[in-house]
């Protein structure tokens, strides 16, 4: 019995318009303050509080929550504009993960009145004779189960009316369920009716369909597997025993896990492999056959809940992308007169450019030791912006301009590069240099550089991955600064094959290894169709330059011939770098305290090129997220009962 500050118990706000994005495939529905049990009785109940079961993704996704999932893993760490919203999670004494600035708060509302809003579908519609409607709120109940059990551990099935009830009360007191009982109770029965209900095929574009809920299946089976086996001693909370209700070990649970992603994988229905890596997240390739779940953005203002010209950085606005991309527009050259004062690189609405919060920077670790492989594997190529080049023109300002050792760049030529691999031919200037972000020169180039090793706070590779893509830019730089409008990726057929092979690992058989499994995606990681960052010597224009390339070989033939945990996990982080997924990932494998414990960068002044290594402190406890200190204190209950309602050590 959950208190969800009282008005969301009473049902939720639908609170806005979705778009599905197909034709006439739109789901549009009005706001409605209550939800009532007569009303999901209705075909117009049905349908309105299933698109409000996918318009809550976007007061997830896309905002604040995206630091909880990243920062302070092996990913990702704060940047220089950083505020506390960022450095709280990164555990390295910059800041203090609370109850009260933990952005996992972010999740725990809408997810709750999701959850109830999916109970008043299913108890109060007929699920036989609307089997598949019925089983898209079982799915999103299971989903939104699953991502706070992952979060926060147990918590409460009742939410005031009685387990998985439909609540129309205002309630104010609360009692966690345990772990094992969330699962078994709630995130098992639910995906595994889903499963038998839900159609091959979308009833909408981006609806839920058998595939999704066997990924999350899955996934689910796989998460609590290594929940039953606790390998490393991590507390769960409520504290319960490690055993399953229904007396199954970690072993079944690794088979079954492994057994449902092979049944996604050999029964894919319109859902598949993209045939390179580029082309799954190139953003105008969105919402293709390898995205099996997202929550929509398009480029409409009025379905998309935002401005197109401008976001003030608030839910339902996607604008994560922003936290992981740093000011282009530091960054100088000279106008032809000795003067620098020509900003070369200018904010644009493309994927590589957007606006820039410099809020989130990753490690050098990311680029040396899980992106080692630049040649063969096209995936960082696909993943990070490492080239910028000159726009200056698109804005009206001289074209060329003078750049590094006095020579000319034009636009759509390189003004800085990340170089692959550290070369000790770079000489940097002292401090920022003329060009104010402290880029080094190289003999005969024309382009600033910076080694792998010089990647600061303040300078570093953009996540390309969820940059900007818009189609009304016209010949100028568009609009930079309006919300994204693109789809929230939230689960990819690929992670099916990732899925299976921790299974494997984990003792799971079957017809497929995980040495096998794993090579599907690093065959397709080998094959180069496009050149994101090479373009630009070629005077590219951002949509990538066709090339053929095959280094499948040479990746089938990378890859150890036994796989371990940690190989799953770098992989995991090279398919999925940015995604929102690592500190699940970590969290699931309780390896988060080995992997991400420490990590080197340099500081946050431009031209600081000397890395520092620094060590994060993640107690067993913090494998947990707090219960948000608004929730805790919305309950009336005694100070104690809200004391243990709290998880242990917060």
């Amino acid at each position: 019995m959950k208190n969800i500050n009282i008005k969301t118990i009473l049902g939720a706000v639908l609170i806005a318009l979705l778009a599905f994005s197909c034709s006439n495939d739109i789901l549009e529905e009005k706001p409605r303050t209550i939800y009532t049990p007569e009303y999901f009785k209705t075909p117009e109940g049905i349908a309105m509080g299933l698109t409000g079961l996918y318009v809550h993704t976007r007061y997830i996704f896309g905002q604040y929550y995206y630091a909880a999932q990243q920062n302070g893993t092996d990913e990702y760490t704060w940047g220089q504009s950083a505020d506390n919203n960022f450095k709280d999670s990164d555990m390295s004494g910059v800041g203090s993960l609370n109850p009260t600035s933990s952005r996992s708060d972010a999740i725990l509302d809408p997810v709750l009145i999701n959850i109830n809003n999916a109970s008043g579908i299913i108890e109060n519609s007929d699920e036989e004779s609307a089997p598949a409607l019925v089983a898209e709120a079982r799915f999103w109940r299971a989903w939104d189960y699953f991502l706070l059990v992952q979060t926060f551990g147990g918590m409460p099935l009742d939410l005031g009316s009685g387990e998985l009830k439909f609540n129309s009360l205002p309630v104010r007191t609360s009692v966690r369920n345990t772990v094992p009982e969330v699962y078994t109770k709630a995130v098992f029965p639910d995906l595994l009716t889903a499963i038998q209900n839900l159609p091959d095929a979308g009833r909408v574009t981006g609806g839920v369909t058998k595939t999704a809920a066997r990924l999350y299946l899955a996934k689910a089976y796989l998460t609590y597997g290594w929940w039953l086996q606790n390998p490393n001693d991590i507390p769960t909370y409520p504290d319960v025993s490690r055993t399953d209700p229904d007396g199954h070990d970690a072993a079944w649970y690794f088979q079954e896990a492994y057994n449902v992603a092979l049944e996604a994988i050999n029964n894919p229905g319109p859902f598949g492999l993209q045939p390179t890596f580029y082309n799954v997240n190139i953003g105008s390739n969105d919402r293709n056959n390898e995205i099996v779940l997202y929550s929509d953005h398009i480029e409409d203002a009025y379905y998309n809940q935002a401005s197109l010209s401008y976001s003030d950085g608030t839910a339902p606005d996607n604008f994560a992308g922003w936290f992981t991309m740093w000011n282009t527009r530091l960054l100088y050259s000279d106008d032809g007169t000795g003067v620098w004062n020509i900003n070369s690189v200018q904010r644009e609405a493309v994927q590589w450019g957007g606006r820039p919060w410099t809020r989130m920077a990753p490690p050098i670790e990311v680029f040396k030791n899980t992106f080692a492989d630049k040649t063969n594997d096209s995936r960082y190529d696909g993943t990070f912006t490492t080239v910028y080049p000159a726009n200056m023109a698109k804005s009206g300002v001289r074209n060329p301009v003078i750049n590094a050792n006095g020579m000319e760049v034009y636009s759509g030529q390189p003004i800085l590069t990340f170089l692959d691999e550290d070369n000790p031919a770079v000489v940097y200037p002292n401090g920022a240099g003329n060009n104010k972000i402290g880029g080094g020169t190289l003999p005969g180039r024309a382009d600033w550089v910076i080694n792998p090793s010089g990647i600061s706070r303040i300078v570093f590779p953009g996540l390309w991955k969820l940059g900007t893509y818009r189609t009304d830019n016209g010949t100028g730089l568009g609009q930079p600064d309006g919300a994204l409008t693109r789809p929230w990726n939230i689960a990819k057929f690929s992670e099916l094959y990732l899925i299976a092979a921790e299974a494997a690992v984990k003792g799971a058989t079957g017809s497929m290894s995980a040495r096998d499994l794993v090579n599907v995606l690093r065959a397709r990681a080998g094959k180069w169709k496009y050149l994101n960052n090479g373009q630009w010597s070629q005077g590219g224009t951002g949509t990538g330059v066709p090339v053929d390339i095959d280094n499948s070989a040479a990746m089938i033939a990378a890859t150890p011939a036994t796989i371990d945990i940690d190989y799953i996990l770098a992989e995991r982080s090279r398919e999925f770098f940015g995604e929102g997924l690592r500190w699940y990932d970590l969290v699931r494998t309780q390896s988060w305290a080995r992997i991400a414990k420490t990590y080197t960068i340099c500081g946050t002044d431009a031209g600081d090129h000397t890395p520092v290594v620094i060590t994060r402190t993640i107690e067993p406890f913090h494998y947990l997220r707090p219960i948000p200190q608004g929730q805790i204190n919305g309950l009336e209950m005694s100070d104690a009962e809200k004391a243990a309602y709290q998880n242990p050590g917060y």
